[in-house]
């Protein structure tokens, strides 16, 4: 049967990406495609091709009653199974379910399937015990060459990091000590500003016109980029007139505007919002909402008899409401992937509807059209940065920082993320550039590994611990540790002159005599390497060589030394410091 919906370039390009990985291999894989994107249509195109059992599971019954429309669309019967919907119906070629209703029912899928569909797969976890997991696994019991497709707007967390390990680019995702991903490869992905500047979704307007903002840039953020309720209330309790000076803003913006969502950071917030907004117009949905309530008011929101919607963190994944045109965003996050899925609630096309007005009260300095870094942003300056590698030449994207003229003067990028090919003829797979911006060299081979190594990946030997060397050269009586806030150069002759300045005006000096090839050589071992944060490695061959560029010499976090009869010796030089110990200037 021919399909009634044409599918878009690039939801064919998805679905020809699926085909042909599966055809050479079971290994799973994930499709990113932007909020609005249509993705459902890419299940149901999925879902008429497959000649055997398939199941599609989502984590809300909206989801699955809007994936199994999208199928039945087609002229096709398919299966529901969720308590939810009421419908527990496994016998279909193709069902269409809730995680949770087929984890308290594995028993009744015992067949054989061919493939499972996840829709917002970024929910998944690596943790075998999950009910994605579960699920899978009895699946697998009745199918070993099970084939798994996850679908997501937004394959990274800020708790667990990305989704995947290898990009169909030639990259990879994530460091060495991220725990086991739930999928394998991303096989195809689309940007939100190719969907935008491509006319399939509507353009947001951002607008710093506010009148007033919340200012949550004391408050600490958990790993999940989140802010404790308590911490949030106790902070928005003494900015009451904000609130009301923001609400009667959001109001006279939206005189000419046909629905707004607006995303408060707690229960309390929400609450106090819809206080100031009009009653006949407004409705509150919570995760306390009673579960009838809320699809009644949302049923109504969607018919435009109400134009507010406040909402507390349970309107940001499967929630369809193309006529949103005013997404007023009073929270705080330093997710980029919450960040995109709220404005991508206003994103989806509608008839008449020109853009949408996208309002940030809460200072969220997040880039919209900028993909995920892979880390927690280090702190509030900091951007995306391309960083080449050395090494295999790979544009990498990391947090850093730029001067003036755009030039990148620091990243925090620890090793290259690309692929290298295996030679011609060979069956390996592709394997990660060992090359390290950043790394902690191995004592006893010399080998190169990840800052939070603690066996060397060479020799596999310990490597001795930053923080156990601090602790015991601060026990010493004959030893100085500081906190190194920068370096200083100077050439006598052939010597190169180090001072290294501690926070609290400690000074610390070593000289290396460049006329000498085995100091020249130490040298460059300690330095050349790291220099311009590893993006140019050098080999200075002059002590003058050096002062030319000292803007670019990397500073250690800490210098250790030891008391001689009138000098202090340098003796160790810790670089790329994690550990307990404050550094300098972190107060």
């Amino acid at each position: 049967m021919n399909a009634p919906f044409k599918l878009r370039p690039y939801q064919q390009e998805a679905v020809d990406a699926t085909l042909s990985h599966f055809r050479k291999s079971d290994e799973s894989a994930v499709i990113v495609l932007p909020t609005g994107a249509g993705k459902s249509l890419v299940i149901a195109e999925l879902a008429r091709l497959a000649r055997r059992k398939i199941l599609v599971l989502t984590h809300v019954k909206e989801l699955v009653e809007q994936n199994h429309a999208k199928y039945e669309s087609y002229g096709l019967a398919g299966g529901v199974f969720s308590a939810g919907l009421k419908r527990k119906e496994s016998l279909h070629q193709v069902t269409f379910a809730s995680v949770q209703s087929v984890a308290a029912n594995l028993d009744q899928f015992g067949d054989e399937y061919s493939l499972v569909i996840i829709d917002e797969c970024h929910r998944v976890s690596g943790d075998d015990t999950s009910q994605y997991q579960r699920i899978i696994e009895r699946l697998r019991q009745q199918n070993d060459t099970l084939k798994v497709l996850g679908l997501t707007a937004t394959p990274y967390r800020l708790a667990t990091g990305w989704v995947y390990r290898y990009h169909y680019r030639g990259f990879v995702r994530g460091s060495d000590d991220q725990q086991q991903k739930p999928f394998r490869h991303c096989i195809y992905e689309l940007p939100l500003s190719y969907m935008i500047n491509r006319g399939y979704l509507t353009k947001p307007e951002l607008v710093n016109a506010a009148v007033a903002q919340y200012d949550f840039s004391a408050l600490a953020p958990d790993r999940f980029g989140e802010y404790a309720e308590k911490d949030v209330n106790q902070l928005l309790s003494k900015h009451r007139r904000v609130t009301r000076a923001i609400i009667e803003q959001v109001m006279e913006l939206a005189a000419e505007r046909q629905g707004v969502m607006i995303f408060a950071a707690t229960v309390d917030h929400a609450r106090e919002i819809t206080g100031y907004l009009p009653e006949q117009q407004t409705a509150l949905v919570t995760g306390a909402t009673d579960l009838n309530d809320r699809d009644l008011l949302i049923q109504r929101f969607k018919q435009r008899q109400l134009k507010y919607l406040v909402n507390v963190s349970v309107l940001t994944t499967g929630f369809d409401a193309p006529h949103v045109d005013f997404i007023a965003i009073l929270r705080p996050t330093q997710s980029v992937s919450l960040y995109q899925q709220i404005v991508g609630r206003g994103l989806r096309l509608d008839d008449g509807k020109q853009d949408c007005l996208v309002m940030d009260y809460a200072g969220n300095s997040v880039n919209l059209h900028h993909p995920e870094v892979g880390e927690p942003k280090p702190n509030p300056d900091s951007e995306p940065v391309q960083v080449f590698c050395p090494g295999c030449g790979f544009a990498n994207i990391f947090w850093g920082k730029t001067d003036g003229d755009g030039r990148v003067i620091e990243h925090y990028g620890r090793r290259c993320q690309g692929l290298l090919e295996p030679e011609e003829g060979a069956s390996l797979r592709p394997e990660q550039c060992d090359y390290r911006f950043r790394f902690k060299e191995c004592p006893h081979c010399g080998g190169e590994n990840d800052i939070a190594a603690r066996n060397c990946g060479h020799c596999h030997q310990a490597i001795i611990d930053p923080d156990d060397q601090l602790r015991d050269a601060l026990k010493l009586k004959d030893a100085m540790v500081i906190r190194c806030a920068g370096v200083s150069l100077g050439v006598e002759g052939t010597k190169l002159r180090i001072t290294y300045h501690g926070e609290g005006g400690e000074e610390l000096r070593e000289s290396f005599d460049f006329s000498k090839p085995a100091q020249r050589t130490v040298f460059n071992k300690l330095f050349g390497r790291r220099f311009a944060h590893g993006q140019a490695p050098k080999t200075f061959s002059h002590a003058d060589e050096v002062l030319d560029v000292q803007a670019l010499l990397p500073a250690p976090d800490f210098v250790i030394a030891r008391k001689q009869k009138h000098y202090w010796q340098v003796q160790e030089r810790v670089f790329d410091y994690r550990g307990q110990y404050r550094r300098a200037n972190e107060m």
